[in-house]
Formats: C-alpha cells, structure tokens, sequence
C-alpha cells in the first residue's frame, strides 16, 4: 500500500528557511511524480513544487521560484522542499502527494493541484 508522510513544518519568522521531508514506502520513487501542495485557510489547494523521481525534473509556481528548491533521494525515497525567505502568506498546510509518472507530468500535476495519494500534511506558519 502506498504510504507518505510528510515531516518538517513548524513556526518561523518572515525570511527565515524551513525543509519539509515527504517520505514514501510501498511504492519506488523512480516510477513516480512527487508533489508539494498547500492549502492556507480559506483557499484553494495550490501546487507548490512538483518532482519527477526518475530524472529529476522540476516544475514551481510562480510564487515560489527562486526561494524554495525542490529535490530528492531516491535511495531514501524521500522528496524534500527546501523553502528559503519564507513570507506570511507561505503559511499553509502542505501536503505531499504522489501519481505514477505514465499519467501525469510535473507540470499537470502541479497546475491542477490533485493527486491519487496523499500524505497527511505538515504545518508551515510564517509569523513576526
């Protein structure tokens, strides 16, 4: 059974630097695109960053590029989201999720914020 849970949030103050973990089991993160999603209260679920476990192809929304990095271990089966010069409305319930790579793309799956598994999910609270 696929399995993944997500670790790493927690408080930090504006411009300061979290890493979320997103690690799987029952399934090989080279047949997988890996997902970071969130949700703040009130919004819709947004795709953060997405991950292709065989080759290591990327995808990041707008909002996020140049201050989180996406990456991965694939002998740990493990995505991490590095996420640097955090703001207030970073904050956000993120969730990882995973598909099979042969239906989907990194992109396809973070522009439509849906996945077929998903972890648990981790608290991000950016605040002075």
């Amino acid at each position: 059974q696929l399995r993944l849970v997500e670790s790493g949030g927690g408080m930090v103050q504006p411009g300061g630097s979290l890493r979320l973990s997103c690690t799987g089991s029952g399934f090989s993160l080279d047949h997988y695109v890996i997902g970071w999603f969130r949700q703040a209260p009130g919004k819709e679920r947004e795709g953060v960053s997405c991950i292709k476990g065989r080759d290591g192809t990327t995808y990041y929304t707008d909002s996020v590029k140049g201050r989180f990095t996406i990456s991965r271990d694939n002998a740990k089966n493990t995505v991490y989201l590095q996420m640097n010069s955090l703001r207030p409305e970073d904050t956000a319930v993120y969730y990882c999720g995973a598909d099979h790579l042969y239906i989907t793309t990194v992109q396809a799956m973070c522009v439509k914020a849906d996945s077929d598994h998903w972890g648990q999910g981790t608290q991000v609270t950016v605040s002075p």
